[in-house]
């Protein structure tokens, strides 16, 4: 196992945090097409649309799975974290765009939508706290917000909860892969609670 967990963690430092870029960005312009050419059926905006945002949210799931994979089986992948998370915001600011542009088209119905319609309202606010998130994810800010940046960046917990729920609130009836969804990121960050309280005991 120790072997294994040694191997793993080897690999992944050879891999530059770019080509994850390129992996998960390359598929963003084909899915485009797709909805151009009729890939996506009969209703390609919304198609679109649900694509781009539950890209956005697997991302935000893996970059919660980071920091218990390093705990849990020892293999790193921290230096991963702040790709993840700037892919997620791309793909959520591509899921806003299709809704905004492609879909309602319409500053004054984008505007009625956000206030009247709760799932919307709810993917609005995730979006809103992962922006503070996305324009401080570069090594200057890290040196300038010290010890304040990583404080920041629990909003992330936040943000991934409401993403969860958008997706629960945005499907017709009960489905159950949002609420897989949504369970996995409750599990995650139940997992960091439990931590958390196991060093306050220990204090």
């Amino acid at each position: 196992m120790t072997n294994l967990k040694d191997r793993i963690n080897g690999a992944t430092r050879r891999i530059p945090t770019w080509a994850v870029y390129i992996l998960y960005l390359l598929p963003a312009p084909y899915f485009f097409y797709l909805a151009l050419t009729g890939g996506y059926g009969p209703d390609p905006v919304k198609a679109l649309e649900h694509e781009y945002g539950e890209i956005a949210l697997q991302l935000l799931i893996i970059g919660l799975c980071i920091t218990p994979v390093r705990q849990y089986f020892g293999i790193n992948l921290i230096k991963f974290r702040r790709t993840f998370g700037v892919l997620a915001f791309t793909y959520v600011v591509l899921h806003l765009l299709v809704w905004a542009v492609l879909d309602v088209q319409t500053l004054d119905r984008v505007i009625a939508d956000i206030w009247k319609r709760p799932y919307i309202t709810i993917g609005m606010a995730g979006f809103l706290l992962l922006l503070p998130l996305a324009l401080t994810s570069n090594n200057w800010s890290v040196r300038k917000l010290g010890p304040k940046w990583r404080t920041l960046h629990k909003l992330t917990y936040g943000a991934v909860i409401l993403g969860g729920v958008h997706y629960i609130w945005l499907v017709k009836g009960i489905q159950l892969e949002p609420l897989i969804y949504l369970a996995v990121i409750l599990g995650l960050l139940s997992l960091r609670l439990r931590k958390k309280t196991r060093l306050r005991a220990a204090a």
